[in-house]
């Protein structure tokens, strides 16, 4: 049983047979593979692309993280007492004490003093300026 004349053409092009007089799949691919000379210029312009791309997926995802992982390390490398801190969970407090050995920070959650929470150094999201702290109310 023969497929219906809308399909016979692109089930013509899966085999490989172009709709032209006696051109084949492998014949053109024959005569690309053969016009190529593999010159270092020819060689150049294939691998460009894929230098280009990693070029760009260096620029644009290693190294900023790679900065700011650096900047992160300093600014908890830089925590001491009285600092006002935000955690990663979005707690505002005051650093307390440092025990670094313990990886520990205990915060101050409130004015008085009276409550006070443990976490660990790397929860630390950032530092407040004292700026932002004298700036005033958040509109």
């Amino acid at each position: 049983m023969h497929p219906p004349s809308f399909l016979s053409a692109p089930l013509g092009l899966l085999s490989g047979e172009f709709p032209g007089p006696g051109l084949s799949c492998p014949v053109l691919l024959g005569q690309a593979a053969a016009s190529g000379d593999g010159s270092p210029l020819q060689m150049l312009l294939n691998v460009l692309p894929m230098v280009v791309v990693a070029a760009a997926a260096w620029m644009l995802l290693y190294k900023p993280e790679r900065d700011r992982m650096q900047r992160q390390t300093a600014m908890i490398a830089a925590l001491k007492k009285n600092d006002r801190v935000v955690t990663s969970g979005g707690m505002y407090g005051t650093v307390a004490n440092v025990d670094r050995e313990a990886d520990r920070v205990t915060l101050k959650v409130d004015d008085a003093g009276s409550v006070k929470i443990a976490v660990t150094v790397a929860s630390i999201a950032r530092v407040l300026d004292a700026e932002a702290d004298t700036s005033g109310s958040v509109n």
